[in-house]
């Protein structure tokens, strides 16, 4: 299908707009990379807490993602796509400003308490519902507007935002910690970190009133009318949106049989393992921790800071390779060239490890490990939680597989810390041992989704 210069100017736009919620997503979670040393400076060693609860307060904002990606279903399918992705912006904005003065209303500042450290992460578990809710209904919104043709692809861009959101926020905190104290930074830097993320969360929220609604929520609402018009902005042609809607209105026939098994358990734990896989890959320990990581490799303060963005820069350049070859590779093939890179990297890195070999071969097996995710795991996942799921029970569906992915990632993030204390070698080896088995899980069990049709790829699972 083409599309004529205006058509594609409007699906971007609004492509563009959805993936702010990415872009927060990327943001929110990896601002905590910069202030995590500061937050255990300031919050924990104050109050002779040890490395458990340091690794539970790094990743508090996951429980919120959790939380996020349950309700997602709910809200996308009783408010719309539209106003949950609303809902996600004021939640970013709440916990930017929370986060950065936890002390705001309730206690005096510099003064550290379990009050305080709790306050700290209530703010950042309701900026991780924000997380939880757009990292579900940002690629959704994106899949089910775009045509069947370029869907990979505008689905990657929501990936492509998360990890220019980290990007940007690891020159934030660079930017801010440059030329400062460690006390500076660990009194007042980390606050500046967490506030600075109001300013895109203000946007995202002001921009979403300009884009439509879905037109698959749309017709799940009977709105047939206001669906055919966003399907003629989008496709150029009446005749074009009139086949594409008798097509989303023919998914919804016997609609009160929307029971989340309605097409078989299959889709339901390919979904659950798709997320799976991805996080248990160790992607965000390398993210969450990546400051840390570099400064054990021998890197001073500000090296490490600018070796994080060396690392962010390779993360967007093959966030860009993914964009360019999902919907001409495909999926599955991405996907496995992924896994084995990965593979490679992390059983690369647990060797050094194990021999206590310092060096830039340790950033470039990094390097090697995050690019491969990048270019497949990272971007493809979302795209196939988006597209995979029928029209009927997508709402529901997605929200399952999102929260197995944050409860997932939670796991992972909070227990790296005390895994790395028993043994490195054998948390990277873990880690690289996940990637081979997320080959053969590719391999064996998902279908590939290029250039069909959301309803084409029901199809797949009415066959089941």
């Amino acid at each position: 299908m083409s599309l004529n210069k205006t058509n594609s100017l409007y699906i971007f736009g609004i492509t563009l707009i959805a993936t702010l919620g990415g872009l927060l997503f990327g943001y929110d979670t990896a601002v905590i990379s910069g202030a995590e040393k500061s937050i255990q400076a300031y919050l924990i060693e104050p109050l002779g807490l040890g490395s458990f609860v340091h690794g539970a307060t790094v990743s508090s904002a996951l429980i919120g993602c959790i939380i996020g990606g349950l309700i997602s279903g709910y809200l996308s399918n009783n408010i719309g796509r539209k106003k949950s992705l609303i809902v996600a912006s004021i939640l970013f904005f709440i916990s930017a400003l929370g986060s950065g003065f936890p002390e705001t209303l309730f206690f005096a500042k510099g003064e550290p308490s379990i009050g305080l450290l709790f306050m700290f992460n209530l703010y950042r578990i309701i900026g991780g519902i924000g997380v939880g809710l757009a990292s579900a209904v940002s690629p959704m919104y994106i899949s089910e507007i775009a045509p069947a043709d370029i869907r990979g692809r505008l689905v990657s861009f929501n990936q492509f935002a998360i990890i220019f959101g980290m990007l940007v926020v690891y020159f934030v905190n660079w930017g801010i910690a440059k030329g400062q104290s460690i006390e500076w930074i660990n009194s007042i830097g980390w606050r500046y970190m967490f506030a600075s993320e109001a300013i895109p969360a203000f946007l995202f929220g002001s921009l979403l009133f300009l884009v439509p609604e879905t037109p698959r929520y749309l017709a799940y609402s009977n709105q047939y009318d206001k669906a055919m018009s966003v399907l003629i902005k989008v496709n150029g042609s009446k005749e074009k949106a009139i086949a594409i809607l008798n097509d989303i209105k023919s998914t919804f026939v016997g609609s009160s049989n929307s029971k989340i098994f309605s097409y078989g358990k299959k889709v339901i734990i390919i979904g659950i393992l798709l997320s799976v896989f991805q996080q248990f890959v160790g992607i965000n320990v390398a993210l969450y921790y990546a400051p840390r990581i570099f400064e054990s490799m021998g890197a001073a303060k500000d090296a490490s800071m600018l070796q994080t963005i060396i690392m962010g820069l390779v993360n967007v350049i093959f966030t860009v390779v993914a964009i360019l070859t999902v919907d001409k590779w495909g999926r599955k093939p991405l996907l496995i060239t992924g896994s084995i890179g990965m593979a490679i990297g992390m059983f690369a890195i647990a060797s050094l490890s194990y021999f206590e070999i310092i060096g830039i071969s340790t950033l470039v097996f990094i390097i090697i490990y995050t690019a491969s995710f990048m270019m497949s795991w990272g971007p493809i996942c979302w795209v196939l939680i988006a597209e995979i799921f029928p029209n009927k029970i997508r709402g529901q569906a997605v929200a399952i597989a999102v929260s197995a992915q944050w409860a997932s990632n939670y796991l992972i993030s909070s227990t790296y810390p005390a895994m790395m204390e028993f043994s490195g070698a054998a948390t990277y080896g873990f880690y690289g041992l996940m990637a081979v088995v997320s080959a053969l899980f590719v391999w064996k069990m998902v279908p590939e989704t290029k250039g069909k049709s959301l309803e084409e790829v029901e199809k797949i699972w009415e066959k089941k």
